[in-house]
């Protein structure tokens, strides 16, 4: 084994800075490859959102306004013309979406409804079924959903009016609701 001169270290060192003496850096575009990190995900708001709309609908609303027609459900939000209300009658407005509450229980069904109607303004659309069912399937052979979801559509400022819906549309078991545009 030899050893080696430490002059020539310094001579090695030297010649390098000779050989780089004009040199400049070169300019990249480095992109970093480092993946993204995603965007938090506001779980308690997501929740507290949810229970909002949950909270929002009561069993026990007691309307200022609202018309009766014997067993028919109608209903025109204060400050809206007549002429809405018979328009959605005669399904002057396209069904654009529809949900089947059937099978559900109140709370189930009080949610479904809140979630479904946010969803539809989020969407855009304007005219929405709900089919509530006749009741035939309840302990009392009455319809304990049609009931309660004319309360709770009365207490959505997004719908300006509801009328049950026409034979073909399911009738006495079902709603026509026009919401806010």
């Amino acid at each position: 084994m030899s050893q080696e001169h430490p002059d020539n270290d310094e001579n090695d060192v030297s010649l390098f800075y000779e050989a780089v003496k004009g040199a400049r850096p070169v300019k990249t575009n480095r992109v970093s490859h480092a993946p993204k990190k995603p965007k938090p995900i506001p779980r308690q708001l997501i929740r507290d959102e949810k229970q909002a709309l949950i909270d929002s609908l009561s069993d026990h609303y007691i309307p200022a306004y609202e018309l009766e027609s014997g067993e028919e459900l109608l209903y025109l939000r204060e400050g809206q013309s007549p002429m809405v209300l018979s328009k959605l009658r005669r399904g002057h407005w396209v069904v654009q979406a529809h949900i089947d509450l059937h099978g559900l229980i109140s709370d189930e069904a009080r949610v479904t409804v809140s979630e479904f109607i946010a969803g539809c303004k989020k969407r855009g659309l304007r005219c929405v079924r709900i089919v509530h069912g006749k009741g035939l399937g309840s302990r009392n052979k009455e319809p304990v959903l049609k009931h309660k979801l004319r309360n709770w559509l009365m207490q959505k400022d997004e719908v300006i009016a509801y009328a049950q819906a026409r034979a073909n549309d399911g009738g006495s078991g079902a709603v026509i609701v026009l919401l806010k545009a």
